[in-house]
């Protein structure tokens, strides 16, 4: 996919030109692109005189961001203790199997990226799969396929 380099300087330009914009400014173009495209990292550089490759550490230590491109639905699983012994390796695997992907990938269709966090902070309710923004608390592996369903059918109505 071929992005306007002059898109990433509309966003840039909603922001003060200042080294505390960094994050805001990455914050911003991950929501527009669901990841961090190499020329917007350039673009920032040149912009905010910061190096690139200070940069791409930003971009590489929050995990919130992206140097890939993810899928349209964003599916995290919690397996984190409390999840854990409720059975979340078990829900993950589960994800895995259905989406034919591992943790960390994005299905070939582009429609979903599955990973997993160490915790959520919402225990009480575990295990927990977050798609997007929703959470889905008590999941066990029956309720997998109403998920998927659930956001596939979202990609349909479209």
């Amino acid at each position: 996919m071929q992005i306007d380099q002059s898109e990433f300087k509309d966003i840039i330009d909603n922001h003060p030109r200042e080294k505390r914009s960094l994050i805001p400014i990455l914050q911003d173009i991950q929501a527009k692109y669901k990841y961090l495209p190499s020329g917007a990292l350039y673009t920032v550089s040149k912009a905010l005189c910061i190096p690139t490759v200070d940069i791409i550490g930003v971009a590489t230590f929050y995990r919130a961001f992206s140097l890939e491109p993810k899928g349209e639905h964003q599916v995290t699983v919690c397996v984190g203790t409390a999840c854990h012994v409720r059975g979340a390796p078990k829900i993950l695997e589960e994800f895995e199997r259905k989406l034919g992907v591992e943790a960390g990938s994005t299905t070939e269709d582009g429609q979903f990226s599955l990973d997993s966090v160490a915790c959520l902070g919402c225990c009480a309710i575990g295990p927990v799969v977050v798609v997007d923004n929703d959470y889905n608390a008590q999941t066990s592996i029956r309720s997998v396929d109403k998920i998927l369903k659930t956001y596939r059918k979202k990609k349909k109505e479209k």
